[in-house]
């Protein structure tokens, strides 16, 4: 078996390789880069963080995970009084679901046991991982967080108080520890001592969670919802995801006469309508497919999230036995909440801070409610060939994976080249402006901005290739079997292809 695989840092994508020449399949691979993820990138993902799938099986049958937390049941008694909910501290998050996410990916078909990746990030965790680039700029941009608490200032700052830089070593025992016990038994963050540890701290920093929040949580796998768009078949988590935005930009943009980059940002814009007036939790407040499919954003509510910035790791996975997986997961902003539990080293994301306190919102805080989510894992295929994707970015991600996938010959350019391109993106908040905006990377396509300014859009530049305009991993395979693998220049990873060990002995 060929494994192809994609990840944003290199340690991840050596926990992916090694679950591969095991004999791992697909899901194996990226599985392992997945939980080794959560201990070299906590920045973006951790285990006290979310998690959305998308699965292939080999025979085309494929399912979404949606392991996005939900709120403590008595959220609302400490909720009187607000506007917002607040974008940090323990009322900012909800059960974290990353671990039974992982759990029900490996259900659907892996090979292999969770309990090799989890003793393998628990090595890593003990023994120190090094800084990346993005962990440093994470550190140094969010200073005041680090410092400001214990656990977090234990693990990002040296002996000396100084915040650690590239190319340093950062240990973290807490959380082998607890990636030992999980190694034991996953449910241990929902049932265990783990889960224990982390009502403990979280009601100590006032948070409302209870020892039965964690326990009655279980992620929801059901069927990938599937949108023919642009002649292929885009396969997407249903909402609380706003995967299902990504093939409505590409149906909406290429149906559409006049110039493609113009009807791509026309066909996003509209879509920050609909995300902000459609999206929310359907098993709290009925959610509008047909209405979000359509870009519909009327009514939209007067409430906004709070940025979402460095938030999120993907990995993307594939083999020639027809495997295919796509896991995004996420603390949400920078460092989650700013919590990181001493007692078990486990990082909290802030995924409540999405919620709106709009009554009439499908967004709307209730008790065990998911919140909107960005995370966007997107499976497209065209009958030739599938290609498999997942992107770090906020609430841009639909707005940068159509504009990667909307040309009728995307699917089969060369990989590097294609994430190797300048990118714009729209956004208000979680880009850091106080109203919509269009920024793009220096090289960008001029023809962008000049139709958001004719939109009435403020148009904005990066400095340079931005963590903002996404981390996008790629991997793909085409109907003679050949698989390729492709993973973003702005992140800290790699594409690798992985054949078997008989496949290496005849090269």
């Amino acid at each position: 078996m060929t494994v192809a695989l994609a990840a944003p840092h290199h340690d991840a994508v050596a926990a992916g390789r090694q679950a591969a020449e095991a004999g791992g399949n697909a899901l194996d691979a990226a599985l392992a880069a997945a939980v080794m993820l959560t201990v070299v990138y906590p920045h973006q993902c951790a285990i006290g963080g979310d998690l959305i799938a998308v699965v292939r099986a080999p025979g085309g049958a494929t399912h979404a995970v949606l392991a996005a937390g939900t709120a403590p049941a008595a959220v609302l008694t400490a909720a009187g009084g607000w506007s917002r909910v607040p974008r940090q501290g323990a009322h900012a998050v909800t059960v974290p679901g990353i671990v039974a996410g992982w759990t029900a990916i490996a259900g659907l078909g892996a090979s292999r046991p969770l309990s090799g990746p989890f003793r393998g990030a628990a090595r890593m965790a003990r023994e120190g991982a090094v800084v990346s680039e993005g962990l440093a700029r994470a550190i140094a941009s969010e200073g005041d967080a680090v410092v400001a608490d214990p656990g977090l200032s234990s693990v990002f700052l040296d002996g000396d108080g100084r915040p650690l830089g590239a190319g340093e070593i950062f240990r973290q025992p807490a959380l082998a520890g607890t990636l030992d016990r999980l190694a034991a038994d996953p449910a241990d963050i929902y049932t265990g001592e783990t889960a224990r540890r982390l009502v403990a701290a979280l009601r100590a920093a006032g948070g409302t969670h209870t020892e039965d929040d964690f326990a009655g949580y279980a992620p929801e796998v059901v069927p990938a919802l599937t949108v023919d768009a642009a002649g292929r078949r885009w396969s997407v988590a249903p909402p609380p995801s706003a995967g299902v935005l990504v093939p409505a930009v590409v149906r909406a943009a290429t149906s559409e006469e006049g110039a493609p980059v113009a009807a791509l940002v026309g066909a996003s814009l509209r879509g920050v309508a609909a995300r902000g007036a459609r999206l929310g939790d359907p098993r709290v407040s009925p959610v509008d497919i047909d209405a979000l499919l359509a870009l519909d954003g009327t009514a939209i509510s007067a409430a906004r999230e709070a940025r979402a910035s460095g938030d999120t790791a993907a990995i993307v996975a594939i083999d020639d036995a027809g495997w295919a997986v796509t896991i995004v997961q996420s603390v949400y902003m920078t460092f989650g909440a700013g919590l990181l539990d001493p007692a078990s080293g486990v990082l909290v994301h802030n995924r409540a801070s999405a919620f709106v306190m709009d009554p009439a919102s499908p967004a709307r805080l209730a008790p065990g409610a998911r919140p909107p989510h960005t995370l966007s894992p997107l499976i497209v295929e065209d009958g030739e060939t599938v290609l498999v994707a997942g992107c770090q970015g906020g609430r841009a991600q639909p707005w940068i994976l159509s504009q990667l996938l909307a040309a009728p010959g995307s699917l089969h350019a060369p990989l590097d080249e294609l994430l190797a391109r300048p990118r714009w993106v729209v956004g208000d908040v979680d880009l850091g402006f106080d109203q919509l905006t269009l920024v793009s990377e220096p090289g960008a396509d001029p023809a962008a901005a000049i139709a958001a300014a004719a939109a009435g859009i403020r148009v904005a530049a990066f400095d340079g290739p931005a963590d903002e305009a996404g981390h996008v991993q790629f991997v793909r395979i085409d109907a003679s079997g050949g698989v390729a693998a492709a993973s973003d220049p702005r992140a800290d990873g790699a594409g690798i292809i992985v054949p078997t060990p008989k496949q290496e002995e005849q090269s």
